[in-house]
């Protein structure tokens, strides 16, 4: 048997088909790495598109909760022995750096509730809530003489949020069956501001 050994230039030309398959390998890696770069890119443009779409129908359904809370605080709060006089809208107030909203205001001539509306009540809306009304008085002198009570009304108010919320002495308002209800006992006294 004999063997023979490979020429240089046999060496050459495997060294060199190796190194063309190599540059080969190497530029479709590359190419794959660039579509791989742009379906990223596109994942990442389209999560960002469904995140503002989900962050505007949040903000829908908290219209929605605030158009169903509306009328029916008059009946709500009257159950409670808070006489009603009017309910608005988006109180909004601002003094100096310093600003609020309120999602809704139930008042008469000497007692108020603010009602914060969600669709999914979480803690960190209460303690939000409970941020507004702390300053609501100073901000706006038209509440400094009155009685300020709070409340919070929800679509969806997990029963850990509602147990947090009453014990801060707020109202909590949700749906039953067909209607909204006040969630807190008869025996609940409300925190006053």
């Amino acid at each position: 048997m004999s063997t023979t050994q490979p020429t240089y230039e046999d060496i050459l030309r495997l060294f060199q088909e190796t190194d063309r398959k190599f540059k080969e390998i190497a530029e479709q890696s590359n190419e794959r790495s660039k579509e791989i770069d742009r379906q990223f890119k596109e994942t990442d443009r389209k999560i960002k598109e469904v995140s503002v779409s989900i962050g505007r129908l949040g903000n829908r359904l908290g219209d929605f909760i605030e158009d169903a809370v509306r009328p029916a605080a008059v009946r709500l709060f009257r159950e409670r022995g808070i006489e009603v006089h009017d309910v608005f809208q988006k109180l909004t107030v601002q003094r100096g750096d310093e600003s609020l909203e309120i999602d809704l205001m139930v008042v008469n001539d000497i007692e108020s509730v603010g009602v914060e509306c969600k669709s999914n009540l979480k803690i960190d809306d209460v303690n939000e809530h409970l941020e507004r009304l702390a300053k609501l008085k100073r901000l706006s002198p038209k509440y400094a003489n009155v009685k300020l009570m709070g409340a919070v009304a929800a679509m969806v108010i997990p029963e850990n949020v509602a147990r947090y919320a009453i014990g801060k002495g707020l109202f909590v308002i949700g749906q039953s069956g067909d209607h909204l209800e006040i969630r807190n006992d008869r025996a609940f006294k409300p925190a006053v501001w």
